[in-house]
Formats: structure tokens, C-alpha cells, sequence
């Protein structure tokens, strides 16, 4: 064999391409889609009670068994393929009772407003010791936390006070801090203010006695600035950066975001191309980073408890969540029990026509075999593993289900064999 060089004469560039690989997968270390919650639920603070997740949840079954009593009114109300609706209802209701909330925030901002100072104390210590009782009945989901003041609003000395209120009295009434907290921290116009709340969190760790890096927090994606910083290079990096290995998630802000261009209140919608232009820089800016993007809300609530009203409001919800959906976006946020319902109709009314097509081409794959009419490579198969951890971590599917049609153990679900 002729050679030009020897392997020598390449070991100082294999070695410089080594270490930038290493550190490329330091700062973009792994997918984070599947791990994250389908929604958030914002209730006000002097709203939240010990029973508010069940109370959700009560209420989106009634909503569901009222106005979506069978197949063919679920199918109606929501668009769902008609092959899959009974089974999309089942779901739905399944979900209902077993876990209605998936992630809570306590809203002290747009939710809440602003009072006076001892009346957000007093919410604040009874939120706190609200979300503690939830816990001590096993009704709470999964993550929680709560959604401060902005800095941006002038407001930051009520901020962190509300936080370390909050906090508190929960880590006094729990003897700790209960698993799944993150604060939310929103209207952000310069990094710097992202990077002086993480030295917030930071002191409030030493105060309270916390491990280093206890406390994480999301970012709300509100302001022009956020998704473009002043030099004209997309800001999310940067933000990233400020926030020192804190930052959980990147949330859109769509009526913020969208009055802060100057539109229309009736243009102020999720799926308005402003916001679809936002997110598009999120996805790219953080793919890989960990750091979860979720989409924004819906205002449109029922007007009436006729089926009329509420039909009406699922469908505009529901569209909003699959437009979220087909473009990568599988957490959003909502404010009312009806959002619970469409929000689980759109999402197992998505997921499920496509089941029988993704085990049978990941089946296929693993068995050497080739499957009619698609030329699948690694970077689809791996697309057709996220989809169907999805289906599973949604409730859309159970694993056991997956597992045996597609011929895959937990680890080869999992991506990792």
C-alpha cells in the first residue's frame, strides 16, 4: 500500500479533531424531548389550594363525559382520525384519572398581577404549604414549581422575595425540598439578568442549606431580545450561557412575544408565522443542549358549557397543539381544565395513527429486512424511536404494546441497543 504519510504525520490534527469533538458533545450532550412533560399548567397563586390538580382533573373528566361521550363525539369535537378515536378517547379519559397535571406552576406575574406586598406574602406562604400538601397526598404531578416577577418590570426585588418566601415555607413544611421544582423566570431582555438570577438561586442554595445546583429555572422566550440579542445573533446561546448550567428550559411567550412586534390582538396567536420563526431559532440554537423548548398557550376557552362553546374551543386548542406537534414542539402550556382535555385528544390523536407504521419499519430494521416502499437509514430509524418513546411517555401507548410489535427490549427503545 502507497502512502504519503505516515500515521504520524496526521496525529497532530487527529488529536485537534478529537478535542473539538469533545467539546461539542460537552455543550450539546443529548436529546431532551423525551424526558419532558407534555404541558404546563398555570394557576394564579391566590388560586392554588392543596386540591387544585385534582380539582383540574375533576372537572376535564366531566368536560370529556359531557361533551365527548363516545367515539364518534370525540371524533367530531377534535378531528381525530376516526380508525383511532375510541382508542384516542380511552386514553384520554385513562390519562384524566391517573395523571391529569403533568407540570404545575404557581403563577406570581401576568396570572396574578401585582399587590401589595403582605398580600403576596401571605400567597405565597399559603401556595407554598398549598403544593406541600398536594405532595403529602400523592396527587401532585411530576414537576412543579413557580413562575416569579420579571426583572424587566422593574420588579426584581418582589421577585426574589416571593421566591425565597415560596421556598421557605416549602422546604420548612416538607423537611426538604421535594423532587421535580424549577422556577420559571420570565420576560427576559438581556442575558445579564439571567445571569444575576442564577446567582439568586445560587445564595438561596446557601441559605437554605441546599446542594450546589439544587435550584434550576426555565426562561420565557417574551421579548424580541430573547430570540435576537442587539448585536443580531440569536440569543438563546447566550442566555444559555448566563444561566451556569441552571437552565432547564426555554419556554415561548406568545402574547408577550407577539405584542412586543406590535401585532394586532387578534394576530396574537400561537400559530401566527412571528412565532413560528421564533421557535424555528430555539429549536436550532438548543438542539442537543438538554434544554427543553416549550411552546406557548391558548386564550380560547369555552364561552358556555353548551357543547357548542366547547367544541369550539377544543378545536382551536387542539389545532394549536398539532400545529406545536408537527413542527417539534411537544410541551406547550395551559390555563383551563378544557386545555387538559384537547391537549391529550390532539396529542394521542397525532401519535396513534402512525403506530403500526413505525414498529413495523423499526422491526423490519432490526431483522435485516427491508421495508416495502421506504429506504430507511440510522438518522430515520432513530426519528422512529423518539416517536414511539413518545407514545409511551404520553400514555398514548403502553411499552409492553411497543416493545412487542416492534421486536425492540427496554434498551433498544431507549436508543442505547
Amino acid at each position: 500500500m502507497s502512502r504519503s504519510l505516515s500515521d504520524d504525520g496526521w496525529s497532530d490534527l487527529l488529536e485537534r479533531a478529537a478535542e473539538a469533538e469533545a467539546e461539542h458533545r460537552r455543550r450539546f450532550p443529548e436529546d431532551a424531548a423525551a424526558s419532558q412533560p407534555l404541558h404546563t399548567l398555570y394557576v394564579p397563586a391566590d388560586r392554588i389550594t392543596p386540591t387544585t390538580t385534582v380539582g383540574f382533573g375533576t372537572e376535564a373528566l366531566r368536560l370529556l363525559e359531557t361533551h365527548a361521550p363516545d367515539p364518534a363525539a370525540f371524533e367530531e369535537a377534535f378531528g381525530v382520525d376516526a380508525p383511532v378515536a375510541e382508542r384516542a378517547r380511552t386514553r384520554v379519559h385513562e390519562k384524566l384519572e391517573r395523571q391529569p397535571v403533568e407540570d404545575l406552576r404557581v403563577d406570581f406575574e401576568d396570572g396574578y398581577g401585582a399587590r401589595p406586598d403582605d398580600e403576596e406574602d401571605r400567597h405565597a406562604e399559603e401556595a407554598a404549604r398549598a403544593v406541600h400538601a398536594d405532595h403529602e397526598s400523592r396527587t401532585a404531578p411530576l414537576s412543579f414549581g413557580l413562575r416569579v416577577k420579571s426583572f424587566a418590570d422593574g420588579r426584581q426585588a418582589r421577585s426574589v422575595r416571593t421566591l425565597d418566601t415560596f421556598l421557605t415555607t416549602l422546604i420548612e413544611a416538607a423537611g426538604g425540598l421535594p423532587e421535580g421544582f424549577v422556577v420559571t423566570f420570565p420576560k427576559v431582555n438581556t442575558a445579564e439578568h439571567v445571569a444575576i438570577f442564577a446567582e439568586v438561586l445560587e445564595r438561596l442554595e446557601l441559605g437554605l442549606g441546599l446542594a450546589d445546583r439544587t435550584l434550576r429555572f426555565e426562561v420565557q422566550v417574551e421579548t424580541p431580545r430573547s430570540v435576537i440579542a442587539p448585536d443580531g445573533a440569536v440569543a438563546a446561546p447566550r442566555i444559555l450561557d448566563a444561566a451556569g448550567g441552571r437552565l432547564t428550559a426555554m419556554h415561548v411567550g406568545v402574547f408577550d412575544y407577539t405584542a412586543s412586534l406590535g401585532l394586532m390582538p387578534w394576530e396574537q396567536r400561537l400559530d401566527h408565522p412571528a412565532n413560528d420563526l421564533a421557535r424555528r431559532l430555539l429549536q436550532v440554537a438548543l438542539a442537543g443542549t438538554a434544554v427543553a423548548i416549550s411552546d406557548g398557550s391558548s386564550n380560547v376557552v369555552p364561552a358556555s358549557d353548551r357543547t357548542e362553546d366547547v367544541h369550539a374551543a377544543w378545536r382551536v386548542h387542539a389545532g394549536h397543539v398539532r400545529h406545536s406537534l408537527s413542527a417539534g414542539f411537544y410541551q406547550g402550556w395551559d390555563l383551563h381544565p378544557s386545555h387538559l382535555v384537547s391537549r391529550y385528544a390532539a396529542v394521542y390523536g397525532w401519535l396513534l395513527p402512525h403506530l403500526d407504521d413505525a414498529t413495523g419499519r423499526v422491526g423490519a430494521w432490526r431483522a435485516g429486512a427491508a421495508t416495502e416502499g421506504v429506504l430507511d437509514e440510522p438518522a430515520t430509524i432513530m426519528g422512529l424511536l423518539r416517536y414511539l418513546r413518545l407514545a409511551v411517555s404520553s400514555g398514548a401507548v403502553d411499552q409492553a404494546e411497543v416493545l412487542e410489535r416492534a421486536g425492540l427490549s427496554p434498551d433498544g427503545l431507549r436508543g442505547s441497543g
